[in-house]
């Protein structure tokens, strides 16, 4: 089923507002402000909005205090339900701090959350996605999973096998779309996709130091059948977020080649 056929129509309709009619998005989460503080990048939140808007993003995730401050009528708006921080002693575990129904009163066209599957304290998270994916078909309200493998069991966050757990977890509770990592090669994560049955998009991780390297990761996922992206750092801790945002958009949605996202990030 296409992601813009949802049968729900409030569904439906918000998902248009996060997806284009290729089925197919660039989403930049830009909350990272309560895990790991105000990093560079995420100083002037209203300032990167304008830039992230020229340069056509579909939808950006945030902490539920920006949707009062910023203006996001330029692009779909998806609130962040998990928090936790790097100072806690167990910097792994996600606690509720939004639900769908606040979300929805805050003019959310989506609402996400954060599942660390491995983690000590992952059936907390997965109980609060069971509820959310409850409330937000109640709603009319797209959700959005972050599904990591990460934990002492696990070996290799970017395992095909526990990326593809990860992410079944969030089919199987009822997510309309997952984001999750890239598993280092078309083949792996074209069985990631194949199990999924919904739209899957990729994370950035960490700033990296090859732009060339992170679109080739990005064009690679799109070609295994990636729905698209949901990738923070490496854009708005790009010398030109916008930029960055117009690479992203060419290999997205325009099928464009790495060599030419490249020249579109570093003109």
């Amino acid at each position: 089923m296409n992601i813009l056929d949802f049968p729900d129509p409030g569904k439906r309709r918000r998902l248009r507002r996060i997806f284009r009619e290729d089925g197919r998005t660039v989403i930049i989460p830009m909350d990272h402000g309560v895990s790991i503080g105000p990093v560079k990048g995420l100083e002037d939140m209203s300032m990167l909005i304008g830039e992230l808007a020229k340069g056509g993003v579909d939808a950006v995730v945030v902490h539920k205090g920006w949707a009062r401050l910023l203006d996001f009528s330029n692009m779909g708006l998806i609130i962040h339900g998990s928090a936790g921080t790097d100072l806690s002693p167990d910097r792994l575990r996600k606690t509720e701090c939004a639900t769908p129904l606040e979300a929805l009163s805050l003019g959310a066209d989506g609402f996400s959350l954060h599942v660390n599957v491995g983690s000590e304290t992952d059936y907390e998270q997965i109980s609060f996605l069971a509820r959310s994916s409850r409330a937000c078909n109640m709603l009319g309200l797209p959700l959005l999973a972050m599904m990591y493998p990460r934990g002492a069991k696990v070996q290799d966050e970017h395992s095909p096998k526990e990326v593809s757990h990860a992410a079944r977890i969030g089919v199987e509770l009822g997510a309309d779309v997952v984001k999750t990592n890239y598993t280092g090669s078309p083949e792996s994560f074209r069985m990631v996709v194949d199990s999924t049955r919904i739209p899957v998009v990729i994370a950035g991780g960490p700033k990296t130091s090859s732009t060339r390297d992170f679109l080739k990761m990005v064009y690679d996922a799109v070609s295994a059948g990636a729905a698209g992206v949901s990738i923070g750092r490496n854009v708005f801790q790009h010398k030109e977020p916008r930029k960055m945002a117009e690479a992203l958009k060419a290999i997205v949605h325009e099928g464009a080649s790495v060599e030419y996202a490249l020249e579109v990030a570093e003109d």
